[in-house]
Formats: C-alpha cells, sequence, structure tokens
C-alpha cells in the first residue's frame, strides 16, 4: 500500500492549486490516509509485540482511532455536527462489523476454528451495550419530547458524556490494572520480514503518520459536502461509509494481519476495543471539546437510523464474542450485517436523518 503514498503530494497540490475540484481532492486525500494509517498500524503492532495482548490492542485501538478524531475535531472546528456524528457512528458498526467481520473470516479461512479469552471479550460487549444505552437515552428525549425539551438536550448530552467518559476510565482501570489477567495475553513476536523496530523508531512513526493524518485529514473534510453531491450520495453516507471505512485502516490492516496469526485476542482487542474508545471516549469528548471549538456546542443526538445502526451491530457481535470460539462463517455474518446497513444508509433520504 506504500505506493499509495503519491498521493499525499497529489492531494495537497489540488488543495492549493485547484481548490475547486472537490471530487478529485476528496478521491487523492481519501487514498492518501490509506498508507499513513498503514504505517500507524505497524508501528502499534511492533510496540504491541512488547506487550500483553490485552495493552496491544489498547494501543493499537488508540493510535487507530487518531484518523477518526482529528478528522471529528476538524469538521466539529467546521461546524459540521452531521458528518462528525456520521463518522462515529461509521466508526462504530464500521470497527465492530467491517474490521472485526473481515479479521474472523480472513483468521477462519486459515484456521478451521480460532479461539479467544470470552471472559474479555464478553467484557467489552457489555460495555459496548452500555455505550448504546448512553446514546439511545439523549436520540430517545429528543424524537419522543417534542419541542419543548429542545432546550434542556444540551445539558443532558454534557453530563451524559461526563457519565461515559467516567465509566470509560473505570473499564481502563479494570482491563488494565485489578482484573488484567482476565484480558493480557501472551506477548508474540510480529512476523516481518525485516527487523523489529526500536520503541523510539515506533513512537517516531507514531508521531510522524498521526501529524500527516491530521493534515490530510482537513483537507478531506473540506471537501466533503461536495464530493458527496457530485457522486450523488448523502451526506450521512459519505460520513458513516466512506469517511468511516478510510478512518479504520489501521484497524482494517492490523487487525486481519493478527487474525491471519491466529492472534484472536489481539485482533478482537483492536477491533471491538476501537468502536469502545470511539463511543466512551471520544464521542463525549467531543461534545465537551465543542464548548470551545466551533460555532455552537455538539450534543448526542443521534438519528433514528444511527442508534439502529448502532444497536443492532452490538447485538450480533455479543452473540459472536459470547462462546470464545470464531470462524469464517461468524465473519460472513458480520459482514453481511454491514453491507445491509451501508445500503439503508445510501437510499436513506437526507431529510430522514
Amino acid at each position: 500500500m506504500n505506493w499509495l503514498l503519491v498521493f499525499v503530494p497529489v492531494a495537497v497540490a489540488l488543495k492549493y492549486l485547484q481548490p475547486e475540484s472537490h471530487t478529485a481532492i476528496f478521491i487523492t486525500s481519501a487514498l492518501a490516509i490509506v498508507p499513513l494509517a498503514g504505517w500507524l498500524g505497524s508501528a502499534t503492532e511492533h510496540l504491541a509485540s512488547k506487550t500483553g495482548e490485552g495493552v496491544g490492542g489498547l494501543l493499537n485501538a488508540t493510535f487507530g482511532n487518531a484518523a477518526e478524531l482529528i478528522i471529528a475535531l476538524v469538521a466539529l472546528q467546521k461546524g459540521l455536527y452531521d458528518v462528525v456524528k456520521a463518522s462515529l457512528t461509521g466508526s462504530i458498526i464500521g470497527n465492530i462489523l467491517l474490521v472485526t467481520g473481515a479479521a474472523v473470516l480472513a483468521g477462519g479461512l486459515k484456521y478451521k476454528e480460532q479461539r479467544f479469552n470470552a471472559t474479555a471479550a464478553r467484557s467489552q460487549a457489555s460495555m459496548l451495550t452500555l455505550a448504546v444505552i448512553g446514546l439511545v437515552i439523549p436520540a430517545a428525549y429528543h424524537w419522543l419530547g417534542g419541542p419543548s425539551v429542545k432546550s434542556n438536550e444540551q445539558g443532558l448530552s454534557f453530563e451524559i458524556a461526563v457519565v461515559l467518559l467516567v465509566t470509560y476510565v473505570f473499564n481502563l482501570i479494570f482491563s488494565l490494572k485489578t482484573h488484567k489477567q482476565l484480558f493480557q495475553g501472551e506477548a508474540a513476536e510480529v512476523e516481518t520480514t525485516g527487523e523489529m523496530w526500536s520503541m523510539r523508531k515506533s513512537v517516531l512513526v507514531l508521531a510522524g503518520a498521526t501529524a500527516m493524518i491530521a493534515w490530510i485529514s482537513e483537507i478531506l473534510v473540506g471537501s466533503v459536502e461536495a464530493a458527496a453531491h457530485s457522486f450523488g450520495m448523502s451526506q450521512i453516507f459519505v460520513g458513516v461509509i466512506v469517511v468511516a471505512i478510510v478512518g479504520n485502516a489501521a484497524e482494517h490492516s492490523t487487525a486481519v494481519l493478527v487474525a491471519r496469526k491466529n492472534r484472536m485476542d489481539l485482533s478482537l482487542g483492536i477491533a471491538i476495543g476501537s468502536s469502545l474508545q470511539i463511543a466512551l471516549f471520544v464521542a463525549p469528548l467531543l461534545v465537551l471539546l465543542s464548548k470551545f471549538i466551533g460555532p455552537a456546542e455538539m450534543n448526542l443526538v443521534f438519528s433514528p437510523a444511527e442508534v439502529m445502526a448502532i444497536g443492532l451491530a452490538v447485538l450480533i457481535v455479543g452473540q459472536i464474542a459470547s462462546d470464545g470460539e470464531s470462524n469464517w462463517l461468524e465473519g460472513v455474518q458480520l459482514l453481511a450485517v454491514y453491507l445491509m446497513l451501508a445500503m439503508v444508509f445510501f437510499f436513506l433520504p437526507e431529510v430522514a436523518h
């Protein structure tokens, strides 16, 4: 994928020399993010090789979510709140269904049956259910309460955001300290044709890739609305599906790679842990930061379609993760749900969300 780096200077040149070429800017900047996200994933896998699977999965999820967070911050600054919420929805269902599904399928095609820590997977699935509840409550308050409750939505969203952030901190304490034995598998060596990266090299690559992603993401977000119109796609489809797939490139590459090495604890830790981090950390953090960034404050009132998609995704991944075993058919099932949801968002009229 490194050949895609050629699109980095192309996207930058188009942005500053032909700023009216929104479609070309969107396509080239989206392609440019893919290899940068791949570098980010490679660096975190090298770091994960020095730790247990639990810490490794958290590291990869954290740095892998850098692209999503940066894209959301840029959109937040421009006041594109529907794009922010759509990208968050896309990141959550993309990691749960697309990344997990691709990893389970890839690993299942090589190994007839793969095992993982069912206790850790169930714990993460339970936290995802809590996150869904945190998103359902503001949406239900908005859609059932009527116009009279609109003035209280921001306050409710702010308070729920604080609860979700505190809960995420407690989840980290639980998984990394008090019950870390449930999440920490044995460290494994990274299979690579080159030599192992040093800690210094891994950190430098992480920093460099994150900085480049920040720059290209700003270019990408600036062209989203015009590009969506030219493609005949709704803004919510671009946010939920297209931008999310680009932002999830790091998780895709690493989760599939380690699944092919039969390291399903790390693979699921990356995919499910990334969704958990988006729902319990990134989304609430953006609500708090919107007090200081952007023209107005952001709330947690997601559209019914977005809440439905997240709820269904959490439901099926909870069932698949409950037994501690996976096979290729379960990967196909996850990908099938993702494909059906993508169809819904593609045909969903703008006014419906």
